[in-house]
């Protein structure tokens, strides 16, 4: 079926605001995009016209970073450490009483709340992917999903069948990738990344890794002392025999071999100007998630110097339990007020364009172009300046699109 949807402005991401514009749409794919007039006119055979009216058509969002399946816990109680909040987010996940439900149910919420948000990719952290990547291609979303991998000092057993489950693509296909996610430097060791590295470069599957994201990393990858050997003396699984690095948690990356991957780096939040330089020309992107930054009172993110340095950046929410919710606008707004000499288009490459591209999806979302897939959303304006109208009114989504699964306004 061929779909023609316009609206008072297209922000195809691949040039200038396109005025009265349009898109047509036909086997989940984009087959035009221009002026609504022109294109009604070149298309007679279209099916269907959704007719957005004064509002913003803007590629369908990407949220590079996120945890669906712990949308059911809400946000935890303000922690007193980043290590606290684990034990607690432990405590919680230890209490449930049918974790396979509560999975479906957090997974499916997750996805819920990304629709009504506009965003349809999304790069989703997950310690039980047989359950989440079902959800996610029967949702119609796209993005990819990376199965966590854990394996350290008393659990190191758990790396290989973490790993298998992370690596299985029954659910591959529609635009949703399986991907391999070396969890953090405090819950895998540097063999077990580079088990993960090497699986992953010779499967041609996506790499993901939490990182840098306390500056705890650093002591604990070097002598596994700090906070996170208190992490590890409350799960009372320590052992000595895990292997050291000095050097910092970005350097350790290299040492592996992730950053020389199109690796997707989480947070972030903890980078020296050698460390930034280390970053410079690979192929490993950053996702800053604002809101969950702000959670934990670290100080500023060096993200506007790593867009000056080349280096790619993309948001994210993170999950649930550390966020108040999946609205990845939101995180544009509070980077907006932070930094407002920012340019608008660049906080919107950074929910669309670059978000693709840390995902290795830059060829399929992110852009309304021609032959890319047709994910869409948008949101109502009322003035002349759109794009600073959604971050600065809270304007709401009026339409979306996910690939084959269009939806309708809500």
């Amino acid at each position: 079926m061929k779909k023609l949807v316009s609206a008072a402005y297209v922000a195809t991401m691949a040039g200038p605001i396109v005025r009265d514009g349009a898109i047509v749409c036909e086997a989940g794919r984009i087959v035009a995009v221009g002026s609504a007039r022109e294109l009604t006119a070149a298309h007679p055979d279209v099916e269907e016209r959704v007719e957005l009216g004064s509002a913003l058509l803007l590629p369908g969002l990407v949220n590079a970073h996120t945890h669906l399946e712990l949308t059911g816990l809400g946000q935890l109680p303000q922690p007193r450490s980043f290590v606290d909040w684990i034990l607690d987010l432990r405590d919680r996940l230890m209490a449930v009483t049918d974790l396979p439900a509560f999975v479906n149910d957090g997974t499916r919420a997750g996805i819920a709340q990304s629709l009504s948000f506009g965003v349809t990719t999304v790069g989703d952290i997950t310690l039980n992917p047989a359950i989440t990547r079902r959800l996610l291609r029967q949702a119609g979303m796209t993005g990819v999903s990376f199965g966590e991998v854990l394996g350290m000092a008393g659990r190191r057993e758990q790396l290989e069948g973490r790993l298998a489950a992370a690596m299985d693509t029954a659910c591959d296909g529609d635009g949703l990738t399986a991907g391999i996610e070396p969890h953090a430097p405090y819950s895998l060791d540097l063999p077990g990344y580079q088990r993960c590295v090497e699986e992953a470069n010779r499967r041609g599957m996506p790499l993901a890794t939490h990182l840098a994201e306390t500056p705890d990393e650093a002591a604990f990858l070097a002598d596994g002392s700090g906070e996170f050997a208190r992490l590890w003396r409350a799960l009372g699984d320590w052992r000595d025999d895990v292997p050291q690095f000095d050097g910092g948690p970005v350097r350790a990356m290299a040492s592996v071999g992730l950053l020389d991957s199109p690796a997707l780096l989480a947070h972030v939040n903890y980078a020296s100007d050698e460390d930034l330089a280390l970053l410079v020309g690979r192929r490993a992107s950053v996702v800053y998630c604002p809101r969950t930054h702000a959670y934990f009172g670290h100080p500023p993110h060096r993200f506007a110097e790593m867009l000056e340095l080349g280096i790619n950046v993309a948001l994210g929410t993170d999950s649930a339990a550390s966020s108040p919710d999946l609205n990845l606008l939101e995180e544009a707004r509070l980077v907006h007020r932070l930094r407002p000499d920012l340019p608008l288009p660049l906080l919107f490459e950074m929910i669309t364009t670059r978000g693709a591209r840390a995902l290795g999806m830059e060829r399929e979302v992110g852009r309304l172009v021609v032959g890319m897939r047709a994910s869409y959303c948008a949101f109502a304006v009322r003035g002349e300046n759109p794009m600073k109208e959604v971050l600065e009114e809270h304007a709401p989504l009026v339409g979306a699109g996910c690939g084959k699964n269009q939806a309708a306004a809500p």
